[in-house]
């Protein structure tokens, strides 16, 4: 996984903007308006932070060297992980894929609804 492989599954997702809100260096991806995945652009290690489950989180971090607590991040709920290639992309795609399922469960039900109709 890269940068770009990153950023192409993300926008895959329904309901899925990328912004720049924090300045040039941090890519945001977003949900119905709602922050699901950071990703710093030119970092010298490849990363991301991702929100996850609580209890999940504490045994990702134990389970693997390249999962620390979220940097500038609540670290009960989110986590940085390092994209060494340690850690196979395809269970890097499904911590992502479950941060994203995280917010969307978290959303009104109006949010909800309108996100049906973009899928």
């Amino acid at each position: 996984m890269n940068l770009e492989t990153l950023r192409d599954f993300c926008l895959e997702l329904p309901g899925v903007t990328e912004e720049l809100p924090f300045g040039p260096d941090t890519l945001v991806f977003k949900v119905m308006g709602k922050v699901f995945l950071l990703t710093p652009i030119d970092g010298a290690r490849p990363q991301f932070n991702a929100k996850c489950d609580p209890e999940k989180a504490e045994e990702l971090r134990e389970k693997f060297s390249d999962v620390l607590p979220g940097y500038h991040m609540n670290k009960k709920h989110w986590n940085t992980v390092y994209i060494t290639g340690n850690i196979p992309s395809e269970i890097l795609f499904s911590w992502v894929k479950d941060s994203y399922d995280l917010v969307v469960n978290s959303l009104p039900k109006k949010d909800k609804a309108a996100l049906q109709e973009q899928s």
